[in-house]
């Protein structure tokens, strides 16, 4: 019972924390001096959002109000953490953050998409088609749709694909 409140303590605290983190850092954003919504008004809502949760969670646990523990998860605890995969799929992540700067987001995800799908077991020639175009279709909507600019790397000068 103490550990399970000093657990749901550590959450709500947490949870403010990040809140603190996120208000604190929202100060950085540049932004004009004119009464219009600006950047900060989303990260300080945020901010605002996760520090009254964590504090709500702390005052439920105080008055004694837990999470309800979860017992009828299906999962077999005789099977071991796979490792090797974990192992891929970080040094998958690590290489996706290494070649954005080199060769850019298009490629850097499919390289991303493509490796976590084979990682988990899929089938190459159908993972590698999928990850070009879901890697494809996330520069074009932050490029074009969205006017924010993703580094387009080696595809520069491809229409579509400039922010």
């Amino acid at each position: 019972m103490i550990a399970e409140k000093a657990e749901e303590y550590a959450f709500g605290g947490l949870v403010a924390a990040i809140g603190v983190f996120t208000l604190v850092d929202a100060t950085t954003i540049a932004a004009r001096d004119d009464n219009a919504v600006g950047p900060r008004a989303f990260p300080y809502a945020v901010g605002i959002l996760l520090v009254v949760t964590g504090l709500a969670a702390i005052i439920a646990t105080a008055r004694g109000k837990l999470g309800q523990a979860e017992e009828a998860e299906d999962v077999d605890e005789s099977v071991r953490t796979d490792w090797v995969t974990v192992g891929k799929l970080v040094a998958i992540l690590v290489a996706h953050l290494v070649l954005i700067d080199l060769v850019g987001w298009p490629v850097a995800a499919t390289v991303l998409f493509f490796g976590a799908a084979w990682a988990l077991g899929a089938v190459w020639w159908r993972a590698l088609p999928i990850a070009v175009v879901l890697a494809l279709v996330v520069q074009v909507v932050f490029a074009s749709g969205l006017g924010l600019s993703l580094p387009a790397g080696i595809l520069e000068g491809v229409p579509f694909l400039d922010g």
